[in-house]
């Protein structure tokens, strides 16, 4: 499978894994900071950005092997691997087979407290893949007026006016281009995270403002990973990488160099 990606830096590896609906460029606010300690590759995961989407139906068993799959093919064993969202559940599930030397998982997908939290997410990411539908014109004049791009970025994200429009407008059309949503979202109705605990270091980062992924989550996360590091990230969304990019690129290299010390 050809996987699209940006690499750069060197080091150790480290790979980043967004959100469902996003793709590698949710990482740009930090990459470069990530970069001067490591080789870093950020991904679309298959079916979104440019990545050609797996064969139906979609299974989390199917994109940990892709994903492995793709380790290979860039030439790397158990990469450091940092996740947001479907991301960070990939990115604990990699770990739990024994594919990651350590994770930052920011809001990771799987912790659910309720089907209804579930459904919650499920629905108000099928809103925000809606509205980049809209035709370009109206996106374009939603995005234009600080208001209603407050408002629409508020679901996303804490602090919506440190996101460029640019990057608003792109990441919303390529959430309404994303070939895999579908069959992602339909896997994710029936997801919870139940694999064993890694053995790895482990970061869990949550946004005190998350509207997709509901901060109660956390809890859960905690209790199923007692062994990990949790925290609280003040006044960041579901996407923290734009919110408070210096302290999410920090919890990463924090975590990398755990494994790092461990080794």
């Amino acid at each position: 499978m050809k996987i699209s990606y940006t690499r750069r830096g060197s080091g150790s590896p480290l790979v980043l894994l967004h959100g469902i609906g996003h793709r590698w460029q949710a990482w740009q606010p930090v990459l470069d900071k990530l970069a001067t300690a490591h080789d870093v590759i950020a991904l679309d995961l298959p079916g979104f950005g440019n990545s050609p989407s797996l064969p139906e139906p979609y299974s989390v068993s199917a994109a940990v092997e892709a994903a492995v799959e793709t380790f290979r093919e860039f030439g790397i064993e158990r990469p450091h691997l940092a996740g947001n969202s479907l991301g960070g559940m990939l990115a604990l599930e990699l770990a739990s087979a024994g594919h990651a030397s350590s994770v930052t998982a920011l809001a990771p997908a799987g912790f659910w407290s309720s089907a209804r939290a579930r459904s919650w997410a499920l629905r108000m990411l099928s809103v925000i893949r809606a509205s980049g539908r809209l035709p370009e014109r109206t996106r374009v004049a939603v995005m234009s007026r600080k208001s209603l791009r407050m408002a629409s970025g508020s679901l996303l994200f804490g602090h919506p006016s440190r996101v460029p429009v640019e990057a608003m407008l792109g990441d919303l059309a390529a959430m309404a281009a994303a070939p895999g949503f579908d069959a992602v979202a339909r896997a994710g109705r029936d997801y919870f995270f139940t694999s064993s605990a890694p053995t790895v270091p482990v970061t869990v980062a949550w946004g005190t403002r998350d509207r997709i992924l509901w901060p109660s989550q956390a809890r859960r996360a905690a209790m199923l990973l007692p062994a990990a590091k949790h925290v609280s990230l003040p006044g960041c969304g579901h996407v923290p990488m734009h919110d408070e990019p210096e302290v999410v690129a920090r919890l990463i290299l924090e975590t990398c160099a755990q494994a790092s010390v461990r080794s």
